[in-house]
């Protein structure tokens, strides 16, 4: 990502408003509130442009322990705090990362979360990641439901993408496009 990408996002975090008090993190981002019975509720997860946190630390309070990840310095410090005053620091870790430049190291996680975040380079990698019976949450804007957009995936785009994960749900409309899928135990 380039240095304006990053002092863009940076800006948009510092302008944004939030106390960072725990309030915004009582459950799953919006795309994901019918399919909650679907996320593990132990393991380890890996967040993929997390922003403020709100989902890393819904997660660590499911019982996950998490590695968050974003481009931008001033969300992964809001998110910080988020599970600090949330209690969950312990389970929460939060880095600056370019994911420009693939994603960060680690070991096998129990659950790829990417909300409103997609790039099609990372698509291999992020099934790699995946633990066998790992699941896979991704939300992206669509063009179902909205028009053609520069980060807008086409109709059944993330289904083709992730073919070769046993899928638990999916939904496509009013612009954004759910997949919820899981790598198969023996792969």
């Amino acid at each position: 990502m380039s240095r304006a990408d990053r002092e863009r996002w940076d800006g948009r975090y510092v302008a944004e408003p939030g106390d960072d008090d725990g309030g915004v993190a009582g459950g799953p981002p919006d795309a994901f509130v019918a399919f909650e019975h679907l996320f593990p509720t132990g393991g380890r997860a890996l967040e993929l442009a997390c922003g403020r946190g709100a989902a890393a630390v819904w997660l660590a309070r499911r019982g996950l322990d998490v590695l968050a990840v974003d481009v931008s310095a001033v969300a992964i410090g809001r998110a910080r705090r988020l599970a600090n005053a949330c209690g969950v620091a312990d389970r929460c870790r939060f880095e600056v990362a370019d994911l420009d430049a693939g994603l960060p190291a680690g070991p096998p996680v129990d659950l790829v979360l990417c909300h409103r975040f997609r790039d099609e380079r990372l698509d291999d990698a992020i099934v790699e990641r995946l633990a066998p019976g790992g699941t896979l949450a991704m939300a992206a804007l669509s063009e179902v439901g909205a028009g053609a957009g520069r980060f807008r995936v086409a109709a059944g785009e993330l289904a083709r993408a992730f073919a070769g994960l046993d899928l638990l749900a999916e939904r496509e409309g009013d612009g954004l496009a759910v997949l919820v899928a899981r790598k198969p135990a023996g792969a």
